[in-house]
């Protein structure tokens, strides 16, 4: 299973690094700080998987995962984060991530998830699953009170899901050819028809609405 490590803290790496190279059937044919660097060595090196932070230096790991996937289809990708929210989870699967693990994770479990995403299923860290469980019965339970995407203009339509993608309101607005007074104006309109009034809050409701990402 040839691995390379996408993570900005070189401390991070060098224990990722030594611990699997214990392992037999695993190789790590490269090291990344940062999203661009991951790109060149998975261009050149076509490894079978990359384990990836949610957080870099030039932009977040969902971003990560759909450039690198862009590059490489056939490419595997394990997060391996500090993250454990509900919706930076179904934004990673969405992303096309097919594992999901907290850094904390026992390393005989690191070992056997890697095994069985290189093996072609997902994965999710038990503890991410418990809240997965929580959270879609909690949703559920108060689907009734949802209005649906419908209510929200085609703008505030497209703005959305770059705000669960962690974006900027510069990053939006820059994307969208908008101002950043015009990105706060109309985050200030989603805010009042989600009745929410944080950008998480808004995020959350976002993904309860999406339909729900399959591992496989």
């Amino acid at each position: 299973i040839r691995i390379v490590i996408l993570d900005d803290h070189e401390l991070v790496r060098r224990g990722l690094r030594a611990l699997l190279d214990q392992e037999s059937d695993v190789l790590v044919v490269g090291e990344a700080g940062t999203c661009a660097q991951a790109l060149a060595i998975a261009k050149r090196l076509h490894p079978h998987m990359v384990l990836l932070d949610m957080k870099l230096p030039d932009g977040s790991g969902i971003e990560a995962c759909k450039l690198l996937l862009a590059q490489v289809p056939q490419l595997r990708i394990m997060v391996l984060t500090s993250y454990p929210e509900e919706a930076t989870v179904v934004a990673a699967i969405r992303a096309g991530a097919h594992g999901y693990l907290l850094k904390d994770v026992k390393p005989d479990d690191l070992i056997r998830a890697i095994r069985t995403v290189a093996g072609g299923r997902g994965y999710l860290d038990p503890r991410i699953t418990q809240q997965a469980f929580r959270w879609i019965q909690a949703s559920v339970s108060s689907g009734d009170s949802i209005q649906g995407l419908h209510q929200l203009s085609p703008q505030e339509r497209l703005i959305m899901p770059l705000l669960a993608q962690g974006r900027t309101n510069k990053e939006i607005a820059t994307q969208l050819g908008l101002s950043d007074k015009t990105i706060k104006n109309y985050l200030a309109n989603i805010y009042d028809k989600l009745g929410v009034s944080r950008r998480t809050e808004a995020v959350a409701w976002y993904i309860k609405e999406q339909p729900l990402p399959s591992l496989v």
